[in-house]
């Protein structure tokens, strides 16, 4: 899937091409400069695209999670305990109690 270059891209690379043009060179080494010029120039802007559409892929999905974020969650009946280690916590302490109370009253 190549595309056209466009008229001003090749003009810029011959101009690219003609400054760095050493002496002896032929007008067939020039375009050939400038035909690579104009590939690197067609390779770059590719990649800015993918790169910008990354950045908008992942501003877009930051912003869906932050949304997410500030909605409040539905509270279902059936959810777990927040703090699993409560329950058996209050039951070491009710034992130990019991045993304190046991050797001191």
């Amino acid at each position: 899937m190549t595309s056209p270059i466009s008229n001003e891209k090749k003009h810029q690379a011959l101009q690219m091409a003609k400054a760095t043009q050493k002496p002896g060179q032929t007008k067939e080494h020039t375009k050939l400069i400038a035909q690579g010029i104009e590939k690197g120039i067609s390779e770059y802007k590719k990649q800015q695209k993918t790169k910008a559409r990354t950045r908008d892929k992942q501003r877009k999905q930051s912003l869906k999670i932050k949304s997410s974020d500030n909605q409040p969650e539905e509270i279902s009946p059936m959810k777990p305990t927040p703090a699993p280690y409560l329950p058996w916590s209050l039951l070491v302490l009710s034992w130990m109690s019991f045993i304190v109370y046991i050797y001191y009253f």
